[in-house]
């Protein structure tokens, strides 16, 4: 997982950079705000223009079902879609929020990972 700020383009496609040629397979960044989501697809144009193609994992917490409806450039551009259950809403929101990604997720033909909270376990909620 990368630690810059997702909205810093320059920096972060550092980062995934040099997380790739250090062999990660895979690298999550957090998409926490509206700046983080418009960012993404400037990262992920970035990355290809540069030769890597690593998968890029979008880390929500929260607000997640509102930035990937608000900003489908960054719906369309991550390549999975991370969210922790304990994170996606409270009381009645929490299962239309935690909804709302996952449709998003299929209407993308992305994979989506939920990870419980206390766990390590990764349990897929795509639609295949």
């Amino acid at each position: 997982m990368t630690n810059t700020d997702t909205a810093d383009v320059d920096g972060t496609v550092r980062q995934v950079a040099a997380l790739a040629r250090a062999g990660s397979e895979i690298v999550r960044i957090t998409v926490d705000r509206d700046e983080a989501a418009a960012a993404v697809p400037h990262i992920k144009e970035r990355l290809l223009q540069m030769g890597v193609d690593v998968p890029i994992v979008g880390d929500f917490h929260y607000i997640g079902h509102k930035l990937l409806a608000e900003h489908p450039g960054c719906a369309e551009a991550l390549d999975k879609y991370r969210i922790n259950p304990g994170n996606v809403g409270f009381k009645e929101k929490k299962d239309r929020q935690f909804s709302a990604i996952v449709e998003t997720a299929i209407r993308h033909d992305k994979r989506c990972a939920s990870a419980p909270i206390g766990a390590r376990s990764i349990r897929s909620c795509s639609p295949t």
